[in-house]
């Protein structure tokens, strides 16, 4: 029972909350129900114990080994002894006792990297190749450092699977038409796996799709009928309205016959002004006809 009692409180020392706010979530909350060296057990107490006493009798030489720096966007998360030590420690200057305590740098700024170019195969049984841009940052560096080994590498894991996991339940034309809207769904879909991660990911692009060759020469061939076809209907559709305007004028000069005469000496003179040495002078049908009659 008392074996149970200790792993129970062994368990509960150790117990890291992310704070609910993003903006504080750099910080965490250690619930112990002891101090630490407590925790540590009895070795642990005394290997603390010496380290203070190895540097109180090496000070000041020892202040520049437990003494440490770290940059406006960089975190430091403390061990002693293998054990969390609070939260994560900076910008600025920060104490280490040397021999007990270790520490790791965590970077909080935003990260990109590219996903290569995979190879999907769409909900039509289309090939393509996708490649893919991701962007995120850290926003709880102790998690980050105990919750995955490395949480840069499992991130990039993780974008290519999902790349490929969503891009397969869709169709090609869906892919080239809702490219935002997909990226937005992505984005949503790995902040939700990382963010027990401590990893905020904060955007991600499709950079580029890729169609085999043929898909490409039969997608050409099938715009440029649709283009073709187009043009035959607008054509048609001019010619018909051609022959309307054609039809309305000859139904205006049928009426009164001096006006097709008219016409005759209008087009006679479009001719003559460009000069031509030939010139054409068409004859009414009703002349010819009388003298093939007589």
């Amino acid at each position: 029972m008392s074996i149970t009692l200790s792993a129970q409180s062994e368990i509960s020392c150790n117990r890291i909350e992310p704070v609910a706010n993003e903006e504080s979530d750099t910080k965490v909350i250690l619930q112990s129900d002891g101090d630490q060296s407590r925790s540590s057990g009895f070795c642990g107490y005394l290997l603390t114990f010496f380290a203070f006493l190895f540097v109180f009798l090496t000070f000041p030489v020892s202040i520049w080994f437990c003494m440490k720096i770290v940059q406006e966007y960089e975190r430091a998360v403390i061990f002693r002894l293998g054990r969390l030590l609070g939260g994560a420690k900076g910008p600025g200057l920060f104490w280490i006792i040397p021999c007990v305590d270790t520490f790791r740098k965590v970077d909080l700024r935003t990260v990109s990297f590219d996903i290569p170019p995979q190879e999907v195969l769409t909900k039509d049984s289309v090939t393509i190749m996708v490649d893919a841009v991701v962007y995120y940052r850290i926003f709880n560096p102790t998690v980050s450092i105990t919750k995955v080994e490395n949480a840069n590498h499992a991130t990039q894991m993780l974008a290519q699977t999902t790349l490929r996991n969503m891009l397969g339940t869709k169709s090609l034309a869906d892919i080239l038409k809702d490219r935002e809207e997909m990226s937005d769904q992505m984005e949503a879909v790995l902040y939700a796996a990382s963010k027990n991660w401590g990893i905020k990911v904060e955007r991600v692009e499709l950079k580029d799709v890729k169609l085999p060759t043929t898909l490409q020469r039969a997608m050409a061939a099938e715009a440029e009928a649709t283009r073709d076809a187009r043009a035959k209907v607008i054509a048609a559709e001019g010619e018909m309205k051609a022959s309307r305007a054609l039809k309305e004028a000859a139904n205006v000069m049928s009426e009164s016959p001096s006006a097709l005469q008219l016409r005759y000496m209008q087009t006679l003179t479009e001719i003559a002004s460009e000069r031509n040495s030939t010139i054409v002078f068409p004859l009414p049908l009703d002349l010819i006809s009388n003298f093939m009659k007589r």
